[in-house]
């Protein structure tokens, strides 16, 4: 098994990471850190140009995870997917045989979230695997 995290260095995402290597370490589990980088559009130069920027923001994100997790000794995998973030982390913790999915909450009102549709509200509805959503330190 594994704990699944979606990790993008939001205020939200930052305590998300503590909490995730929290319940990793005390499972012995390894943490799946992951970033969704569907790039808007479907097509063009731009597009392309778009997704590898995107990535390349996932993967320093994605480092900076690492070495946290390094520290305290929990073992991670890294998955930067060209899906939409609540995508990314069901297609992921599927594939991880996930415990959970930890993501952060930015603290927006439930209405909000379901109007613009946050990947913790959409996680909450679409998820078959247990979320623990993380609301931020402020």
């Amino acid at each position: 098994m594994s704990v699944v995290l979606g990790y993008d260095e939001s205020s939200g995402a930052a305590r998300a990471l503590r909490v995730a290597i929290e319940v990793a370490h005390a499972f012995d589990e390894r943490l799946v850190l992951v970033y969704g980088a569907a790039a808007p559009g479907g097509m063009g130069e731009e597009y392309r140009s778009h997704q590898e920027a995107i990535r390349q923001v996932g993967r320093t994100a994605l480092g900076r995870a690492v070495e946290a997790a390094d520290a305290v000794g929990v073992p991670t995998t890294v998955e930067i997917l060209d899906e939409k973030p609540a995508q990314a982390l069901i297609e992921a913790a599927t594939r991880h045989q996930a415990r959970v999915i930890v993501v952060g909450s930015w603290g927006e009102s439930p209405m909000r979230g379901a109007l613009l549709g946050s990947t913790p509200h959409k996680l909450l509805h679409m998820s078959p695997i247990p979320v623990l959503c993380v609301p931020t330190d402020d």
